[in-house]
């Protein structure tokens, strides 16, 4: 049987420690909403005081000491990618995995080549180290991710990345151009990843979760 203690903690709901901005909470906040799981947002901000995510209190929830981590079901998740894998195991409505093996296959190339291949070469912590070169070296790295992504798109995607059914793909795509627009990438250059984004960020559950709109948005970045 569970424990007392472990009951509460799951009779409590998902707790997301994130960071309005941030790309990979932003993927989880978006599988939260496609899901229609509801869950408490406590603020992780990356800048303040040289960085909350480098306290001793948040190295305990978060040994990498990164956003985003999820307690959830009497446990604690880090990595966007591992929490989405289990919310879709354990939550499987709607299905953020396409039935088909080799479709799922495609969706984790392109969720791949964002979270492994573009967006760590282009967070915080990097730039940071970067210094005053750190425009042009995200540009570099998101363009060079994009020139790979672009034509795989051009043969997966329908209305969406995969076909015409929502997955973790675009759960991955649409906080990448968010990156990449901050940044002032020139998007015209990817056709196909903009009529993507144009398309899922009219969807309630993208929108609902836009850094401009979350709780520790700052006022001036409102929506």
């Amino acid at each position: 049987m569970l424990s007392r203690t472990l009951v509460a903690l799951v009779a409590l709901g998902p707790v997301l420690y994130g960071y309005f901005r941030s790309s990979c909470s932003w993927r989880v906040r978006i599988a939260f909403a496609l899901k229609g799981i509801e869950y408490e947002q406590k603020s992780v901000n990356l800048i303040k005081d040289g960085g909350q995510q480098l306290t001793d209190q948040f190295k305990a929830i978060n040994p990498m000491q990164q956003v985003p981590a999820v307690t959830i079901d009497g446990i604690t998740l880090s990595q966007s990618l591992a929490i989405i894998q289990y919310i879709e195991e354990t939550r499987p409505e709607p299905r953020l995995l396409p039935a088909d093996p080799k479709q799922r296959g495609q969706v984790r190339i392109i969720c791949d080549i964002i979270a492994s291949g573009i967006q760590p070469l282009q967070n915080l912590y990097v730039l940071q180290k970067i210094g005053a070169d750190k425009v042009q070296w995200a540009q570099h790295f998101i363009n060079r991710g994009f020139e790979a992504l672009e034509p795989i798109l051009k043969q997966t995607a329908g209305k969406y990345c995969i076909g015409d059914e929502i997955s973790m793909a675009d759960i991955c795509l649409v906080p990448q151009v968010y990156n990449a627009e901050r940044f002032k990438v020139d998007m015209s250059q990817f056709p196909t990843i903009r009529r993507l984004n144009q398309t899922l960020i009219e969807i309630d559950a993208f929108k609902a979760t836009h850094p401009s709109c979350q709780p520790d948005t700052p006022d001036d970045l409102q929506a």
